[in-house]
């Protein structure tokens, strides 16, 4: 009877944090994405589709402001012909677009959307796998799609496609380097790769890009500097971090795999009907996971903060916990802010050049990934080194910073660039 309970337990996360909370969070980000564009191009975006009742008698349609856009667009790529080309490997074809979206949903299972929910005094965590290897799982899970775009670009034999999966897996593995390296910093500081570990340690301590409150901060008994310090570290791991995040989803200005000026559409050119609307899919499925995981790492997760978390948990009706629901909405509050920022981004700042991108990623960001991995265990040991070995360090570690950007601008040939 116990086994039966726990997998209903686990059947209702998997279907309320997967098909309720994340994939509905898909079309709402394209409504978001339109009409922000809209705003920021001074047009007036979708408004207009909503539920026709002049047709049953009305005298007036109801708009409710284009909300309705997002299921006119799936209906469409629902009904619309499914065109197979006739030169495309098959399998492989129809196969693409399934590896490009089941990475980017099966991630969400190690992301804690809120603290525990009570249910007649059991304790039960908002989160549907709780790996104590839970930043390692996303990373090895989530690159996975690279295969289905690379099969996407194969199997279509044609060129551009093709070159827009090269492209991708180019970009892919470049990027996931400075992504794992960035990292690394916030889990030497939390000692901890338990993502629902990590984020109970930022409602108790401050989070880790806003260390305001806890026992962290120096004007609290027994409080101390590290956090203050670790403050410029977190900061460059967060840059970093989150735009690597930008180009492993593959979007603006790091949409080289699918760039229309230059490719039709990439690697996605030759699909179209529901085919094409999985990539779509997939690349915003990815951005919402994206996002969640720089909220967990660096923004405190489902902690509302100043102290009000405790309190927050302890709320109850009846013998049910309701603390967990009102984390888990202060998290996808967090989710929803950071999903606008990156379309912010995406309508603000120009393509980069390929040979820019590339840049980027080998050349800037692998290098200041590792060696903010050095500053963050520098600032972290000070209190165990004392001050004369951490200052020592310092100078080193700047060091070799200076003599790494010498090498590297020596280097550099000037070459005129080529788009490939």
């Amino acid at each position: 009877m116990d086994l039966v309970i726990t997998l209903l337990i686990i059947l209702a996360k998997v279907i309320g944090l997967t098909f309720l909370v994340v994939l509905p969070l898909v079309p709402i980000s394209v409504y978001f994405e339109r009409r922000f564009s809209a705003i920021i191009q001074d047009r007036v975006g979708p408004n207009r589709v909503g539920i026709p009742l002049t047709l049953f008698g009305a005298k007036k349609d109801f708009s409710f402001f284009g909300l309705v856009q997002p299921m006119a667009d799936g209906l469409k790529l629902f009904l619309k012909e499914d065109f197979t080309p006739s030169h495309v490997r098959k399998a492989f074809y129809w196969l693409a677009p399934a590896l490009v979206v089941v990475p980017a949903l099966v991630t969400v299972c190690v992301v804690p959307f809120g603290s525990d929910i009570i249910v007649n005094g059991v304790a039960h965590k908002l989160v549907i796998a709780d790996l104590d290897v839970g930043p390692l799982f996303v990373f090895a899970i989530s690159s996975l799609s690279v295969y289905g775009i690379t099969l996407a670009g194969w199997s279509s034999n044609s060129k551009f496609p093709f070159i827009g999966g090269v492209r991708s897996t180019a970009q892919m593995i470049s990027y996931e380097i400075a992504l794992g390296l960035s990292v690394v910093p916030v889990l030497l500081y939390f000692g901890d790769l338990n993502l629902s570990n990590i984020v109970e340690q930022q409602a108790a301590n401050g989070w880790l890009l806003l260390p305001l409150w806890g026992n962290s901060v120096p004007w609290n008994n027994g409080g101390d500097y590290t956090a203050w310090l670790f403050w410029i570290p977190a900061v460059i791991a967060f840059v970093i971090f989150t735009t690597s995040v930008f180009a492993e989803t593959n979007r603006m200005p790091f949409d080289l795999p699918e760039c229309e000026t230059e490719l039709v559409g990439g690697y996605h050119t030759e699909y179209s009907s529901m085919k094409f609307a999985m990539f779509f899919m997939g690349e915003y499925a990815a951005m919402v996971i994206g996002s969640s995981l720089v909220v967990t790492l660096f923004l405190g997760g489902w902690s509302l903060g100043f102290g009000l978390d405790a309190k927050i948990s302890a709320l109850s009706i009846g013998g049910f916990g309701i603390g967990g629901l009102i984390h888990m909405a202060v998290f996808m509050t967090k989710v929803v802010a950071f999903i606008l920022f990156f379309i912010l981004v995406r309508w603000t700042v120009p393509r980069f050049r390929y040979d820019q991108l590339m840049r980027l990623g080998w050349v800037i960001f692998f290098e200041a990934a590792l060696i903010n991995v050095f500053l963050a265990a520098l600032v972290i040991a000070a209190p165990q080194f004392g001050a004369i070995s951490t200052i020592g360090g310092l100078a080193l570690l700047a060091v070799v910073t200076g003599a790494l950007v010498w090498v590297l601008k020596v280097s550099e040939k000037k070459t005129v660039p080529v788009s490939i």
